[in-house]
């Protein structure tokens, strides 16, 4: 039986969904508002859990791609104090692979395959219609009618309120990002600082975290406790001013992790938000959620793992009972929510600890997650 099945959003979650139904022989269109692949940034840097996004891709048969793509040594982490002190310095064993890193172009690409991708369709809502489907709206104009349609647009879903009204909420952290460019050739000192993975440094109700990425690019993130509109004084197209600010909030610290924030040339604020960790819905008969449309949490390594995960699975469950989609939809839900409930508990416990009053809880959690 072949049903009319669209995914909204071509992310990690919603490309695996497609990826593995496509692969079981199941039609699926990838309904995506960017005009191309190539439209805007992908984003950091992935590290994929054997467990979650590792299993994900063995589910789409690209396993074997992607561990010759990723980056085992990207796994490496140091621990600096604000004065700069190395606390904790944790380099993975050559034949370490629970949580290699991949760039997040390089992993669309992989997935992307010969994926029916309908570039440019910006979905504005998603009615259920008892007995006809579930009629998508464009922004264009054009309505189309499918019998599945799965939210995995992220954040702010314009699929989730065909099944929920709850909305995003923000944490009280709120992050600036930044990159630098050939850091080996132009920052030598910060190529060092940084090392073949991640360097993190904790302070009161702040940090900064620099992480490397192929081709010698680095992503800085400034983390504060604030309020969301902390910024108000602030043009945040205004490089310069942006900069002097920023290291106004990481005055006294010392100069070489300043100059984390010191080179950057553009910054974008991106304050945390995270749905209910309890967060689930009423099934609603040919609409369904998956990753940060359905489990928003804070950005602690496990939302693209989750995203992953819940796209396989529920691919799999419709491949392997497709005369009962209805019912492998509400299975799938059932399996997801208790997942992401726990892993919601866990990333909201690791915000607390990594943005605290107390810089030692962010090492302790380290230490507890990453023994030496």
């Amino acid at each position: 039986m072949r049903h009319r099945i669209a995914v909204v959003g071509g992310g990690p979650g919603g490309l695996t969904f497609a990826r593995v139904l496509h692969r079981h022989g199941h039609p699926v269109a990838v309904l995506e508002r960017d005009p191309a692949p190539e439209a805007r940034p992908p984003g950091g840097t992935l590290d994929l859990h054997e467990g979650l996004g590792q299993l994900a891709l063995d589910k789409a048969g690209l396993l074997a791609e992607f561990q010759a793509l990723s980056r085992p040594e990207g796994q490496a982490m140091r621990i600096l104090d604000a004065a700069g002190t190395v606390l904790r310095d944790w380099r993975p064993a050559p034949d370490e692979r629970a949580n290699p890193e991949i760039d997040r172009g390089q992993l669309r690409d992989l997935l992307l395959g010969s994926l029916d991708v309908r570039w440019g369709r910006a979905v504005t809502r998603v009615v259920p219609v008892p007995g006809e489907g579930v009629l998508v709206h464009f922004a264009d104009g054009r309505p189309e009618t499918f019998d599945l349609v799965v939210g995995a647009d992220g954040a702010w879903s314009r699929v989730r309120p065909a099944v929920s009204p709850v909305t995003p909420q923000y944490t009280g952290v709120t992050s600036v990002e930044t990159s630098l460019d050939d850091v080996d050739i132009r920052h030598p000192d910060l190529a060092r600082l940084i090392g073949d993975g991640s360097v993190s440094v904790y302070g009161v109700n702040r940090s900064l975290v620099a992480q490397r990425n192929s081709g010698g690019h680095v992503k800085v993130y400034a983390r504060l406790r604030a309020p969301l509109d902390w910024h108000a004084h602030l043009d945040l197209t205004d490089v310069e001013a942006t900069r002097s600010g920023l290291l106004a909030l990481f005055d006294g610290w010392a100069a070489p992790v300043r100059d984390l924030l010191g080179h950057g040339t553009a910054f974008a604020h991106r304050p945390v938000y995270v749905l209910p960790g309890s967060h689930t819905w009423a099934h609603v008969r040919g609409v369904t959620l998956l990753g940060d449309a359905a489990h928003l949490m804070p950005p602690l390594g496990a939302g693209a793992n989750l995203a992953m995960l819940d796209g396989a699975e529920l691919a799999e469950a419709i491949a392997a009972d497709p005369e009962n989609l209805d019912e492998a939809v509400r299975a799938f839900e059932e399996q997801m929510w208790a997942r992401a409930a726990s892993w919601s508990r866990i990333t909201t416990a690791g915000l607390e600890r990594l943005v605290s009053p107390d810089p030692a809880e962010a090492l302790a959690l380290f230490d507890q997650v990453q023994p030496s």
